[in-house]
């Protein structure tokens, strides 16, 4: 019966579809993996809208998965999975039970649709699940899916591994054992399409926009989680997790909303599961912006008044005509530096403390000026700042602001010249209550922490006083205390990870003493002075308490051309392990490591006190971006990280990392290697009005001693590159807003 099944599904899949126009393979629903697919717990050829970012919530038979996924390209999808098997007994990955509570696992999907479904072809997919992690996941798959009408796709293919551990009709060769849980983050190459080999297949029914049916075989035999390990002994009773009585699946999907999914199951003829998928589709989401006040209009000049150069004889003209340009941009949450006029031109040196997108603002700057400024000054020069340092400049003709108001943004940009704004500050002193001037917040914190084998989530709530003294332009004193009221962050651990910290310094793993105690504590205390060697160097020197861990002095330069996607920077720091207390003390350069598993404490050696990088930072289009850092980091290690991230022009970013340094897997510990997923999320998207508040969130699989970096504030790459051509040309559009 499998056999003719999966044949007929194969079959309709490559042959059915005949005469019948194709609807694109696109999936708004997740199977109980998180990935896109109208089936259950089988994958699908199927693919989500190109940049949707998606969580889904699953549970069934004791396991509780949760799924960051990502569609990385149209044709290529990411996932990250946490999961928790309540009772679980990991068999042949480890001696340890974990009976009345949870084992943690990590994994990551990929997965690439080969080919385009079309009017007698199939869409065709190959992917890999937890192919970088422990392997309790580990499966390889080949998959068609094919429509048939606008309503039903049948789904046949292959599967390696978990896929394969059901009634398997070949093999292609030895699949080696995973080994002891705890270890991970390998790229197990040697698995992948190995061992023996299952058909699995199904079908799903779009009955309506919101209500779809599915059916499928399964091939996965679940033998972990039930105890009954191939080619291995039998766990007793106690281990099974639940009962598998058949490979038929058959669920159901709502739609809430185009953002929001329900699904339930009964799954494997004896248990039913259920999921939650929350999306959202980053490429489609409306630039940020748009609630707040309309700009003023342009000012048109009126015929033959730009040749009056009158009014450079009128004494107090030009301080007159500052504070109005002054007020004007205030009002716009711009608030002006500095300027230089003169009767042709005018040099505008601006903060932008409103608009995440930089066009905008120098858009509404522009308007400001048409407005404010004498008929004669035809050449408009903005130089936007980052801590007083000028980071970019845009030149305008006042004459094309006026001609081009109401038509395409695309014809003014052609005629912007955009310059790296060195020397802005050039005979230009700055305007009244610029500097110094004082910047301080009181508001409630939170720090998240995530994946402990004992409580995958952690959590710190409190309260925390920021402030900043700008002295002058490119110096500012900088700090930040904060007080917990409660949480767990200092949570010890109880060594169910079997891995351990590894035997590096203990530069990160003893992080966990830094948030204990309810004392005010000092976040970072610093000076910083930042400056220009040049029309493309940006330099930043940074002293004092530089985040909670380490005090210290850093020093970086930066090479970025303004209408370069190419920049190279390097950094260098000096630093010294604070007190765990976060006050003003330093502690000893003397590591110790303690094993969690068996509470032994052993000399881990000196944490150095020199580290640095040399940088590479390159802007590929189409909204991908890259990164990569050489050097040495804080535990003496030496070695690179490559980061990618793909970039809206909204304000969304969603990326990945991976650090590989000179240590083995054995001294790194648990994970093998650091790597992680980073988001940063415009607020502006949330609350419907431009603001320049994001949040960055960083999902490390888990923090380690090798490959970790310094984290001091105001790095200059991500300070620099808004104001340039290629960031600026992609939210162009928005220099009318």
């Amino acid at each position: 019966m499998r056999m003719r099944f999966t044949a007929a599904v194969i079959g309709a899949s490559i042959l059915g579809a005949g005469a019948v126009g194709a609807e694109p393979t696109l999936s708004y629903s997740k199977n109980m993996y998180g990935l896109p697919g109208g089936l259950i717990d089988m994958p699908t050829a199927e693919v989500a809208p190109d940049g949707e970012l998606s969580t889904t919530l699953s549970h069934f038979g004791g396991t509780t998965k949760t799924t960051l996924t990502f569609q990385l390209l149209p044709r290529l999808t990411g996932a990250f999975r946490y999961s928790a098997l309540k009772n679980y007994r990991p068999g042949r990955f480890g001696p340890t039970p974990y009976p009345n509570s949870s084992y943690y696992d990590r994994s990551f999907d990929l997965k690439y649709q080969v080919l385009k479904e079309g009017t007698y072809r199939p869409a065709v997919a190959i992917g890999m699940r937890d192919f970088i992690g422990t392997g309790l996941y580990s499966a390889e798959y080949v998959v068609a899916t094919k429509s048939i009408g606008s309503r039903l796709r049948v789904t046949g293919g292959v599967g390696w591994g978990r896929m394969g551990s059901f009634n398997s009709f070949a093999t292609t060769g030895t699949r080696p054992g995973i080994g002891i849980i705890g270890a991970g983050g390998n790229l197990r190459t040697d698995r992948w399409f190995k061992g023996p080999m299952s058909a699995f297949g199904g079908v799903s029914y779009q009955v309506n926009d919101r209500l779809s049916f599915k059916a499928e075989y399964s091939t996965d035999n679940y033998s972990e989680e039930r105890g009954a390990i191939v080619g291995g002994p039998v766990q007793d009773a106690g281990a099974n997790m639940f009962t598998r009585k058949s490979p038929w699946n058959f669920g159901a999907d709502y739609k809430i909303s185009p953002r929001i999914a329900l699904g339930a199951s009964y799954m494997y003829g004896s248990t039913f599961g259920l999921k939650l998928t929350l999306a959202t589709d980053l490429k489609g989401a409306a630039v940020p912006g748009g609630s707040e006040a309309a700009p003023l209009p342009v000012a048109v000049r009126p015929r033959n008044s730009a040749s009056d150069l009158g009014w450079t004889d009128l004494p107090g003209k030009p301080a007159m005509v500052q504070s109005d340009v002054a007020n004007a941009l205030a009002k716009e949450g711009i608030m002006l530096e500095g300027m230089k006029l003169d009767g042709r031109s005018v040099r505008v040196v601006m903060r932008n403390t409103r608009y995440d997108i930089e066009s905008q603002a120098v858009g509404r700057t522009a308007r400001a000026l048409t407005r404010n400024l004498p008929a004669s000054v035809e050449e408009f020069t903005v130089v936007q700042t980052y801590q007083g340092m000028p980071t970019g400049a845009v030149t305008l003709k006042r004459s094309d602001v006026e001609a081009l108001e109401n038509a395409p943004a695309h014809d003014i940009l052609q005629r912007a010249v955009f310059s790296s704004g060195a020397g802005a500050w050039d005979g230009v002193a700055p305007v009244d209550g610029a500097y110094p001037r004082l910047s301080w917040s009181l508001g409630p914190y939170g720090k998240l922490g995530v994946f402990d084998p004992d409580n995958p989530v952690k959590l710190d709530v409190g309260l925390k006083l920021s402030a900043d003294y700008h002295f002058a332009p490119g110096w500012v004193v900088s700090g930040a205390a904060s007080v917990k009221l409660t949480g767990n962050l200092d949570a010890a651990p109880s060594g169910r990870s079997g891995a351990g910290v590894g035997t590096l310094p203990a530069v990160r793993s003893d992080g966990r003493l830094y948030a204990a105690g309810n004392d005010p504590k000092i976040e970072h205390l610093t000076i910083a002075k930042y400056g220009r060697l040049g029309p493309d160097w940006y330099t930043r020197v940074t002293v004092g308490y530089l985040e909670s861990m380490y005090a210290g002095a850093s020093g970086e330069v930066l090479w970025k051309p303004a209408s370069s996607r190419l920049a190279f920077g390097a950094e260098l720091n000096y630093v010294r392990p604070r007190e765990y207390s976060m006050g003003l003390g330093l502690k000893t350069r003397h590591s110790f490591i303690t094993d969690p598993a068996t509470g032994i404490t052993s000399y881990a050696g000196l944490i150095p006190e020199w580290n640095g990088h040399v940088s590479a930072y390159y802007d590929f289009g189409n909204g991908f971006h890259g990164e990569m850092n050489v050097g040495r980091y804080l535990a003496g290690d030496w070695g690179a990280t490559v980061a990618v991230d793909r970039e809206f022009n909204n304000g969304w970013r969603v990326g990945a990392y991976v650090t590989k340094t000179n240590v083995s897997a054995a001294a790194f510990g648990e994970g093998s290697f650091d790597k992680g997923i980073r988001i940063t999320i415009p607020l502006s998207s949330s609350i419907g009005s431009a603001t320049r508040k994001k949040n960055k969130i960083v999902l490390q699989s888990l923090s380690r001693n090798g490959g970790a970096r310094l984290n001091v504030n105001g790095r200059l790459y991500e300070a620099v590159r808004d104001a340039h051509h290629p960031e600026m040309a992609k939210t162009w559009g928005r220099f009318w807003r």
